[in-house]
């Protein structure tokens, strides 16, 4: 069962928020403000991974786009005992780039120290960390 939530804007708002929908690939206002209210929610109850206590338990996937050469030292990270590293996936990308990522479950504390660890790496293009949602149950 659906409600209707409802609030006011200026209009400037209310274009900007149409250019947001439409360039970010929604269907439709409610579902994007639907998702960006969760998101915005959700990172107001835990926090972003660097606001979070550093022993808070968090899974998500982490993302690391790299020059070639540093496998090795990518592979050292998955098998350092740090954060659990349950999937992995490489890709090389069209730019000449290589993308990994790692479904990984840890403290916040110990992703914090890894994702620093990969930033400050030679050939080391981007480093982020999407969280997984919080759920009290189930996943479907």
């Amino acid at each position: 069962m659906s409600r209707v939530v409802s609030f006011s804007v200026d209009n400037k708002f209310a274009d900007e928020l149409e250019n947001l929908v439409e360039t970010s690939g929604y269907a439709n206002r409610s579902r994007f403000l639907r998702d960006a209210s969760l998101h915005f929610a959700e990172e107001l109850q835990r926090g972003s991974i660097e606001t979070m206590e550093a022993e808070t338990k968090i899974e998500g996937i982490l993302i690391v786009f790299f020059q070639h050469g540093i496998e090795q030292k990518l592979h050292d990270i998955r098998h350092s005992g740090k954060i659990e590293v349950t999937s992995y996936s490489h890709t090389s990308l069209f730019s000449n780039s290589c993308v990994d990522t790692m479904q990984a479950f840890g403290t916040a504390g110990n992703l914090r120290s890894v994702m620093q660890q990969l930033q400050t790496t030679q050939d080391v293009d981007r480093v982020s960390f999407v969280p997984a949602p919080l759920r009290d149950h189930g996943c479907c």
